[in-house]
């Protein structure tokens, strides 16, 4: 399930959206600066191209019907000046290519880690409901989607809007009159059409970005969930429901593409209409020339050329409200107030990873509690092990003291402190946990690996690669050590090069690479036959010798090595053997 999507805003309001977003671009104001520069030149030249392209072939036709005028006439000045426009625009439209995609994606690096910054604080209650594949989708495709900000709405329209004034003045030259007739059927296109093109494309833009939205999540779904899904013989159904996401974002499509080219249909034929309204105007004279002669075709091939300005405003308001969407779905997690809050100024600091949990309920809904009134008291360096079936409320225990969830009542004590009086650094500092899901990177072993030592960059870690060799000797990954340079060995999404066992083993080697006093085990051996389970075990056990340790799994490999084992049942802790 995933967080609602208002849709039905009015304009005004759905533009509000957009503001946090421009207000970021200023950070990058010089090269959008050079980007706008760039389209403008491209625009003034190809105007001024077709322009003296056809004054100078209507002149030089004049000029060849007498002897006298046609060698009179200088036709090498308005050649070069052709050749030059030529030249220009073909540089200018490379430039603007280069200089506005390195904005874009210059701005998109800037948003998506504004977007993470925002969302690093926010802890799973925020979370809660949103499926991964949304997630994704949100802060992926939806940041991707607001490069139409600048690229397809700002620059084209402030570029249109410049050259609309430079061919008043260029225009009014030879003929203001016909300079303001011109110029004001191209402001008025410029300010109707876009409204125009809006409505068209409001209902299906927001469509097309749910149904992107939808097929992305179903796969997503059936990637990560492939093994399941084999097991229990349900890919067929989520194949199929990723088929009918396909034919719903395949038919969004269609229909997007049909309003485009109603679009630019309707521009070519404001355009078409705006050239033979010029023609009839400028038949009747062009400033003090009766008959007009070459000017009226200069008139002409202006209004011809303007077609190229006007064309990006089709495209760039087609897809404004699926523009509005994805900031509002953007805006809709990242102005989320966390729901646990960490005291940034504290300097408190555990060094001996002590536990003391007094009448805790917590519940992920308010009639539903997960946990009744628990208590347990974890001595500095004492290594306890809770057990209990899948769903009784072990996780949710590890949740509260990492502090990924609130309790409801209760308190949670480490080192005699409340856990709510650290700062997130020194918290995190605390504690190493070890969750039944290890998370792998696509990257190299060594970049996995320096995951568990922070703030380390470049060549910092290769400092550490002699620790990182013997910690995985340690875990028993002697195998991913074979070659010249196995540190810089890829792992691949996921882990995919490794089995099973190795990352688990990878994330065991994690763990022994941080100096925490408090060692936390989520099912660490989950999935693992019985002499992988007892090896890794043992090897983490022998790392929490002078450090405290809570353990939950519901299997009984190395209870006797425990100071303490629970049972819970019913959100308590039922029974205790020392």
């Amino acid at each position: 399930m995933s967080l609602p999507v208002d849709t039905s805003s009015h304009t005004p309001n759905s533009l509000q959206v957009l503001r946090p977003f421009v207000s970021l671009f200023r950070r990058q104001w010089l090269m959008m600066l050079v980007g706008l520069l760039l389209t403008f030149t491209t625009l003034l030249t190809g105007i001024g191209l077709l322009s003296l392209s056809g004054w100078f072939l209507s002149a030089s036709a004049v000029a060849g019907l007498a002897v006298i005028t046609s060698q009179a006439f200088n036709y090498f000045t308005p050649a070069g000046g052709v050749r030059f426009f030529s030249i220009v625009r073909t540089v200018s439209r490379y430039g603007e290519r280069l200089a506005t995609h390195e904005a874009t994606f210059k701005l998109l690096t800037q948003l998506r880690i504004w977007a993470w910054n925002k969302l690093l604080p926010l802890s799973a209650a925020n979370l809660q409901g949103l499926r991964r594949g949304d997630l994704l989708n949100r802060l992926v495709a939806d940041i991707d989607t607001l490069d139409h900000l600048y690229l397809r709405l700002l620059t084209p329209m402030a570029a249109s809007l410049m050259m609309i004034g430079v061919l008043l003045v260029f225009l009014g030259w030879f003929d203001h009159h016909l300079a303001l007739s011109l110029c004001g059927l191209l402001l008025a296109a410029w300010l109707i059409l876009p409204l125009v093109f809006y409505y068209l494309g409001k209902a299906p833009g927001q469509a097309l970005m749910q149904a992107q939205r939808q097929y992305r999540v179903e796969l997503l779904d059936i990637i990560q969930g492939q093994a399941e899904l084999s097991l229990f013989g349900a890919n067929k159904r989520y194949l199929d429901k990723l088929e009918q996401a396909q034919h719903s974002l395949f038919s969004q499509q269609t229909t997007m593409a049909n309003i485009t080219g109603l679009s630019q249909a309707l521009l070519i034929v404001v355009n078409g209409s705006a050239v033979v309204f010029m023609l009839y105007l400028a038949g009747q004279g062009v400033g003090d020339a009766t008959p007009p002669g070459p000017l009226m075709a200069l008139m002409v091939f202006a209004t011809m050329a303007s077609l190229e300005m006007m064309m990006p405003i089709a495209g760039a308001f087609q897809h404004l409200s699926s523009t509005v969407l994805a900031a509002r779905r953007v805006t809709e997690i990242t102005e989320q107030t966390p729901s646990v809050v960490f005291n940034p100024h504290s300097h408190l600091q555990a060094n001996h990873g002590a536990l003391q949990i007094s009448g805790v309920h917590f519940g992920y809904q308010s009639h539903s509690q997960v946990l009744q009134g628990l208590d347990l008291t974890i001595n500095a360096g004492e290594k306890v092990a809770i057990l209990g079936p899948t769903g009784c409320g072990k996780s949710s225990l590890l949740g509260l003291i990492t502090r990924d969830w609130v309790a409801q009542q209760g308190t949670i004590m480490l080192d005699g402190q409340p856990i709510s009086d650290y700062s997130d650094a020194n918290l995190r500092a605390a504690m190493t946990v070890v969750s039944q899901r290890i998370y792998l990177f696509s990257g190299t072993l060594r970049d996995n690996l320096a995951l568990a030592l922070p703030y380390l960059q470049g060549e910092a870690k290769k400092t550490h690669d002699q620790r990182f060799i013997e910690v995985l000797q340690k875990v028993g990954l002697q195998t991913l050590l074979q070659g010249d340079k196995p540190l810089d060995s890829w792992i691949g999404e996921g882990g995919r090069q490794l089995s099973g066992g190795e990352q688990r083993r990878i994330g065991v080697a994690r763990a022994l690479l941080r100096d925490a006093p408090l060692l936390l085990l989520d099912e660490p051996t989950e999935g693992l036959d019985k002499r992988t389970e007892r090896e890794i075990l043992n090897v983490l056990l022998d790392f929490a010798q002078h450090r405290t340790l809570l353990m939950i799994s519901h299997r009984l490999t190395a209870l006797e090595q425990m100071d303490s084992v629970y049972l819970f049942q019913q959100g308590q802790l039922t029974l205790r053997a020392n």
